[in-house]
């Protein structure tokens, strides 16, 4: 009880977020959450053009096997060297393709355009497979970037446009390397890692289930469906006390229960959400995460954690039966995170600003 009472007045008087403080009740709808306008298409497109031709700062997560690996981000890929981190320029990639099938005729289309030509080419796609099929490269990216690679190459082929045709062409002998890697990793992986940042197994398998449902992949799906159920079918009592983690972009609990409303039937996932969540009326996951520093690329993270929420509460609201009077409470918590988010996406530091904003279209893409 005195858990509840202290939800409802922290969310009822105010939220503290990096610096800024918000009078936003629960309850309360003055607060409309906006339309992805064609401005706020842009906004987000200038975000990431801005950064997947941008080469450094860079963290490349790389193993080096001798002295010839010794070699600028460009080099060593020449696709996605930008937005300082491999997956971070892979799924600005993906983001520049999703405004572009919402607004086909935006104002900054020929730029978009001409960007992913540069980086979507036959030689650096063929660059980075090689990168790939190297010693000491299994866990490359594993799996997060391998979920946005294959997230970007299905947007491309669900993409009516006659260059998506063509970059899907392009961009399909990296998948299908990705493909060949969760099959051969997933049969392997013993136990799901629940972890709040990139390696998070539960996120991994939700694009790769999309991709292969999508692109008819068969044995991705199978796999993918049936690793879901062994890991994550018999949770209980999710420990959502313990979150958020202080560098955390995923709820661990959350985004398990978002890969079990694409994998379980939907009476199986009420029955199986009961268990998992008992009581989260009572969740401090409702409440909005608290970023003390943007200027701190850790720390950020946790503006990503209100987007990605987001995607999980609106996956959770869609599953759950009309009539639920948890559809209230999680509308609510929502609309909370949105706007907790969107008031601070673009906090003009790049730590947050070269990631962040294809968080924010994915949560758009998902209402």
């Amino acid at each position: 009880m005195k858990k509840r009472v202290a939800i409802v007045l922290i969310l009822g008087i105010m939220l503290i977020t990096g610096g800024k403080i918000f009078s936003t009740p629960v309850n309360d709808n003055s607060w409309q959450m906006p339309e992805f306008s064609e401005e706020l298409a842009l906004k987000f497109a200038e975000m990431a053009l801005n950064c997947i031709e941008k080469e450094y700062p860079n963290k490349p997560s790389h193993v080096f096997n001798d002295e010839k690996d010794l070699k600028l981000p460009r080099e060593q890929h020449p696709a996605f060297y930008g937005c300082f981190d491999w997956h971070s320029s892979v799924h600005g990639h993906w983001m520049l393709v999703r405004v572009l099938k919402i607004y086909p005729e935006i104002g900054i289309r020929g730029k978009i355009i001409a960007a992913l030509k540069r980086n979507i080419t036959p030689e650096k796609i063929a660059a980075e497979v090689e990168y790939l099929n190297q010693k000491s490269r299994k866990s490359f990216e594993r799996t997060y970037g391998w979920s946005w690679l294959l997230k970007l190459t299905e947007e491309l082929y669900t993409w009516d446009d006659p260059d998506g045709k063509s970059m899907f062409i392009i961009i399909s002998p990296l998948a299908d390397k990705i493909v060949s890697n969760y099959l051969n990793f997933l049969p392997k992986q013993t136990y799901p890692i629940r972890t709040g940042v990139h390696p998070n197994t539960a996120f991994g398998l939700l694009f790769a289930y999309d991709y292969g449902k999508t692109l008819k992949h068969k044995k991705l799906l199978e796999i993918v469906v049936t690793r879901s159920r062994e890991y994550f079918g018999n949770d209980m009592n999710c420990p959502d006390s313990w979150e958020p983690g202080g560098e955390d972009f995923f709820s661990p609990c959350l985004m398990e229960t978002l890969l079990m409303t694409r994998v379980l039937k939907p009476e199986e996932f009420v029955k199986w959400f009961k268990n998992f969540f008992p009581d989260i009326r009572n969740s401090n996951l409702l409440i909005p995460a608290i970023v003390s520093d943007r200027t701190d690329g850790k720390l950020s993270h946790l503006d990503g954690l209100n987007l990605s929420r987001v995607w999980s509460f609106s996956a959770i609201l869609k599953a759950i039966h009309t009539g639920d009077p948890l559809k209230g409470v999680l509308e609510d918590a929502l609309k909370l995170h949105l706007k907790t988010a969107m008031e601070n996406i673009r906090s003009g530091y790049y730590e947050g600003e070269h990631w962040l904003g294809s968080f924010a279209v994915y949560a758009y893409s998902e209402l």
